[in-house]
């Protein structure tokens, strides 16, 4: 079996548009919802998982010349084990992530780490 990487995706800019545009009290029943699904579809496939992953947070970006903060699209993570790419990828069809509009999940193999010298 291979590693898997998955990156899930939510643009940052649907997510600051929703926080304008929805109460806090539509936002808490949304955000409900979509982790009892997600906890459901965690349960379906935990047999694929070598780490079920968790959210990402707040980002800092190194660079040679500084540190600063910044925002990115990405969300959560998961490592999953497959026979093939397309296996891995599948696994994420219909995952309660993609209904939120513009959201993605990039599915990456996970090589042998290269012998160092």
């Amino acid at each position: 079996m291979k590693k898997f990487f998955a990156l899930f995706l939510i643009p940052t800019a649907v997510v600051e548009e929703w926080k304008k545009t929805t109460s806090p009290e539509k936002m808490k029943v949304a955000s409900d919802e979509m982790m009892q699904a997600w906890a459901k579809w965690v349960k379906d496939h935990k047999k694929m998982f070598v780490d079920e992953g968790l959210p990402l947070g707040k980002t800092k970006r190194v660079t040679a010349e500084n540190i600063s903060d910044i925002k990115n699209d990405m969300n959560w993570y998961f490592i999953v084990e497959a026979e093939s790419h397309e296996a891995a990828a599948k696994i994420f069809q219909g995952h309660p992530h993609l209904q939120i509009p513009g959201s993605s999940i990039e599915v990456m193999e996970i090589p042998p780490m290269p012998r160092m010298q």
